[in-house]
């Protein structure tokens, strides 16, 4: 039988969203002990359940605003779900914020110790890849600079480096694609592929619906924080194409 790596059960995330302004700690505190703070509730994500197999590739299809990246977000461990269960079995690489969880006082090569260590890898682990994620990143002449000189492309190429290097079990990708230049961007596809041969679990989110049908092999297509539709990629793809207008590959390229 198959193994499981992601299981989801009627998961479901709510947000309370402010109805008035706040300016300050202050008023918010004034506000929140005398009950005047108000609220509309928001749905993220509503009654979500699906399986991710390991060594699936999953993409996350839907609109702006659909709930992708809550459920990216749910899933990896930076948000916790309102109702619902969830599983998640081996070692989870996040690449939702490229270079979110560096400190911007620190060199490069010092956040690759640090960025690892949020992933749940040990300085020794780190060091031993350290110069394969400079390469791969690109950034040989700036690795002693502190992050708050780089610029956008430059922390994300790295946090980018950093969470394929590590190998995980399972890889959540946020359109994260689409960081650097052409020849950076063929880079990291290509590094995505030796990873899936390498049996690895993929959630992919992308707008690039051809991307996507390249990437992955199934699929679910978000709306307003619910499943519409799901199963074979090419299938849920076209749903997507009727509801949005983007463009699907043809079936059969795998």
């Amino acid at each position: 039988m198959a193994e499981v790596a992601v299981r989801l059960e009627n998961v479901s995330m709510r947000f309370n969203l402010n109805r008035e302004r706040v300016d300050n700690l202050k008023e918010y505190f004034i506000k929140f002990l005398s009950h005047k703070l108000s609220y509309n509730e928001f749905w993220g994500l509503r009654d979500v359940s699906f399986t991710v197999e390991k060594g699936e590739r999953l993409g996350i299809l839907g609109l702006n605003g659909a709930g992708k990246s809550t459920l990216l977000k749910v899933v990896s461990g930076v948000m916790r779900p309102t109702f619902g269960t969830l599983e998640t079995y081996g070692d989870i690489a996040p690449l939702l914020e490229l270079g979110a969880g560096f400190d911007p006082a620190y060199s490069g090569g010092e956040n690759i110790y640090l960025y690892g260590a949020t992933l749940g890898y040990s300085r020794n682990q780190v060091k031993g890849i350290w110069q394969e994620i400079v390469d791969f990143a690109e950034l040989q002449d700036f690795i002693d600079v502190p992050v708050k000189n780089y610029s956008s492309g430059m922390r994300a190429r790295l946090g980018f480096a950093i969470a394929c290097m590590v190998d995980p079990d399972i890889l959540i990708l946020d359109e994260v694609l689409a960081v650097g230049d052409k020849p950076f961007r063929v880079k990291c596809e290509a590094k995505i592929q030796s990873l899936f041969e390498k049996g690895v679990t993929v959630l992919f989110v992308s707008h690039n619906l051809e991307q996507v049908q390249r990437l992955c092999n199934k699929a679910i297509l978000l709306e307003q924080g619910r499943i519409i539709a799901a199963g074979d990629v090419d299938s849920v793809a076209a749903v997507y194409q009727e509801r949005s207008g983007a463009r699907p590959r043809l079936a059969g390229k795998k």
